[in-house]
């Protein structure tokens, strides 16, 4: 008899069974959450192009089932042209619009309200294949109906504020509004993403650090203010205020940035204030990460998680502030209807933003408060 045989205990290699397909499981819906969070980035890189090429208000309706598809005949698309024909939009801005000039704008917002709807199914395919195949566990089901309740939310958000810019003399959706919108699209974005790491980092890749964990909150905060700025930026079109680099005009603090009254409004309307603060901002991130690399650096690596998560953040801020200073130089170059190099460095430098905040969500996950049981 082989006396080194070994045997599993009692209930060892049902264990053993369960845990690989746990890990199936949770490899599978991670993937799925990750698909997600991709389609959720496109949605808002979509949101950028509507926004540019000023389309945002084109259909006049929300119509959830109906609306999936375009007008695919010429009376179709004379009969939304009519309905377009009646916002302020039309009348005080685009009155000299042809058939042809609507279907563009036309076709953007409907593309980007397309796209919402493919999360929706991708959401709720994955949702069934994963149930019937039972790897969404007791301990998922709560995040995903959170995610499943904002994605709504965030619909509901987007219409509102469509609907506010078809009465009244407005030409474009209210600044404060959009910015409101693209920040709840971000914390969705960051929630997800969350969510999915959760699921595929395993807790030997963490590691307690307090005193880089609170770094990491203070950007992410920062960050997060930046981003504001930064579509209160895109929908006054501050850019156009102050199109010169280093200098703001000439000035390094203009005279007209407390012009406003009461002293607040300067912070939602004043175009400079805004650009002024905007990039404030970006310096001041610039400097911190600078600093917070090297801090990351001076961390002991628990694993390659870590190592592959830390360069990103100054590459990525670098990057971002490269973007905003083109962006800034080549506004004067923008043109009505058409798309040049300021509307490829707007996207860009919006999609790099995003990017980098969720850098920081990474670093965030990675540095948790207390060192994490063993999964």
């Amino acid at each position: 008899m082989d006396t080194n045989t070994h045997y599993p205990a009692p209930g060892q290699g049902f264990q053993q069974e369960a845990d690989k397909i746990d890990k199936k499981a949770r490899r599978y819906v991670s993937v799925w959450i990750l698909i997600g969070v991709g389609m959720l980035l496109i949605q808002v890189v979509l949101g950028g192009i509507t926004r540019l090429t000023g389309s945002g208000l084109s259909i006049t309706e929300w119509n959830v089932v109906t609306g999936t598809l375009p007008p695919l005949n010429e009376d179709r698309w004379v009969q939304e042209f009519n309905k377009y024909r009646q916002t302020p939009q039309y009348l005080l801005l685009n009155s000299d619009f042809t058939l042809a000039d609507f279907k563009f704008i036309f076709f953007w917002e409907w593309f980007h309200r397309f796209w919402a709807r493919m999360i929706g199914v991708v959401f709720l395919v994955g949702f069934v294949y994963l149930v019937s195949k039972k790897y969404l566990k007791r301990e998922m089901q709560q995040p995903l109906l959170f995610l499943f309740l904002f994605g709504a939310f965030q619909g509901a958000i987007g219409w509102i504020m469509v609907a506010s810019g078809l009465t009244g003399d407005a030409v474009y959706v209210k600044p404060t509004r959009l910015a409101l919108h693209f920040i709840f699209a971000l914390a969705l974005i960051c929630y997800a993403y969350w969510f999915a790491l959760q699921l595929r980092v395993p807790a030997r890749e963490r590691k307690p650090n307090s005193s880089l964990r609170k770094w990491t909150w203070w950007i992410i905060g920062l960050l997060f203010l930046q981003l504001i700025f930064g579509a209160l930026m895109a929908g006054h079109k501050a850019a156009l205020a102050a199109p010169t680099w280093p200098d703001i005009n000439g000035d390094l603090i203009p005279p007209s940035i407390f012009r406003e009254s009461p002293l607040l409004l300067n912070f939602f309307e004043n175009k400079m204030t805004i650009h002024f603060i905007h990039r404030g901002l970006a310096y001041l991130l610039l400097v911190l990460v600078i600093v917070y690399a090297v801090k990351a650096y001076k961390v002991a690596a628990p694993g390659e998680a870590f190592r592959k998560a830390r360069p990103w953040p100054l590459l990525f801020v670098v990057a971002q502030v490269i973007l905003g200073i083109v962006t800034v130089l080549t506004s004067p170059g923008i043109k009505p209807q058409q798309w040049g190099t300021f509307e490829w460095m707007a996207q860009l430098h919006q999609v790099v933003g995003m990017l980098l905040l969720l850098s920081f969500i990474a670093m965030l996950y990675l540095l948790p408060k207390r060192q994490p049981a063993a999964a």
